[in-house]
């Protein structure tokens, strides 16, 4: 569980805490058992495996932030400073007058410096402190201050980074830059790269788009990202690409298995959860794309040096190199045969 999640359910479990709202709207959504015994929660997630998690609970789940708005706001967002602005103002425009925000956030990620930020913009703020997080509220009492929230609002729209055409949002994988590693294997993509192929974590874009310009022979490239604003992105990203009919965008978890085969499959996989290091992620995405290669498909990836994919690709039975390494990055390249 969420330590986040959980001291944010104390905020409502305590003796003295909140009580619980007839409704609610929670930003950030992630089930907690407690929220069983809550009459209406409408839950908006960004990412796959957790969007499906609260779908499995029963609770309702909108795409796209719901018009409306509620009694209460809950917020439990990432780690990006950004994202973090963005949704607290994107819970201030869903407010009741008189409602409250509520938000939770783990101490590593800065919440005491985003309680502060809330403070100035609305006043008095209620907090908590449990399982090294930060849980805070604030009431709307007429008097907050408006310019602050609008300027927040800002930071959540999509923008370009600096110097290219390519569109990101706050919070996304690499937002700001051209991710060094991706770029590391788009300048050693082989100019052979043929049939449908398949890109792993496809984020904004950048590697689906570096490869249908480099590789012409490419009949269809399907792109897998968990993060559904980041594929809104890609959608832009990609949006010149002549042969558009053949670019394939999927909302999906890697981890839980491809639906189809590939000639080639593309990836630089994740390897964080929040702010931990998860090596077993990264694990589970190079699981899949060698279940999801055809007999003699090819897999291309980069990875920080590091990583221990090695392992992986030593007991799959494929046939592996190492193409290039620099001081952070390695590329290993691979052939089921």
């Amino acid at each position: 569980m969420n330590p986040a999640l959980d001291s944010l359910m104390l905020v409502f479990s305590a003796n003295d805490g909140l009580s619980v709202p007839a409704r609610t709207l929670f930003l950030g959504a992630e089930f907690h058992p407690a929220l069983k015994n809550w009459p209406q929660v409408t839950g908006w997630q960004t990412l796959k495996p957790k969007a499906d998690g609260w779908d499995q609970a029963g609770f309702r789940r909108c795409d796209d932030p719901p018009d409306g708005k509620w009694p209460v706001v809950l917020v439990l967002p990432g780690k990006c400073r950004d994202e973090t602005l963005a949704w607290f103002a994107m819970a201030r425009e869903r407010l009741e007058p008189g409602g409250r925000i509520v938000a939770a956030m783990p101490n590593t990620a800065g919440a005491g410096r985003f309680e502060k930020d809330l403070s100035k913009a609305a006043g008095n703020i209620t907090s908590l402190q449990k399982h090294k997080c930060r849980a805070f509220h604030a009431i709307e009492d007429g008097g907050w201050n408006e310019e602050t929230f609008e300027a927040w609002s800002l930071l959540g729209e999509k923008r370009k980074i600096l110097g290219t055409d390519f569109v990101t949002q706050a919070g996304i994988f690499s937002s700001e830059h051209i991710d060094p590693g991706s770029q590391l294997l788009a300048d050693h993509l082989p100019t052979s790269l043929h049939g449908r192929v398949a890109d792993l974590g496809a984020g904004w874009g950048f590697l689906a788009n570096a490869a249908l310009n480099r590789c012409p022979k490419i009949e269809r490239i399907d792109l897998f990202e968990a993060d559904s604003r980041a594929l809104d992105c890609a959608k832009i990203n990609l949006s010149h690409q002549p042969d558009e009919k053949f670019i394939h965008f999927n909302w999906h978890d890697v981890t839980t298995g491809l639906p189809e085969t590939y000639d080639a499959i593309l990836m630089n996989p994740p390897f964080h959860i929040g702010q931990a290091t998860h090596v077993d992620l990264g694990r589970a995405f190079l699981t899949t794309a060698i279940a999801s290669l055809k007999r003699g498909g090819k897999l291309f990836l980069v990875a920080n040096r590091q990583l221990p994919y090695e392992a992986v690709l030593e007991v799959s039975g494929l046939a592996w190199r190492k193409s290039a390494e620099t001081k952070t990055y390695k590329l290993l390249f691979a052939e089921k045969r």
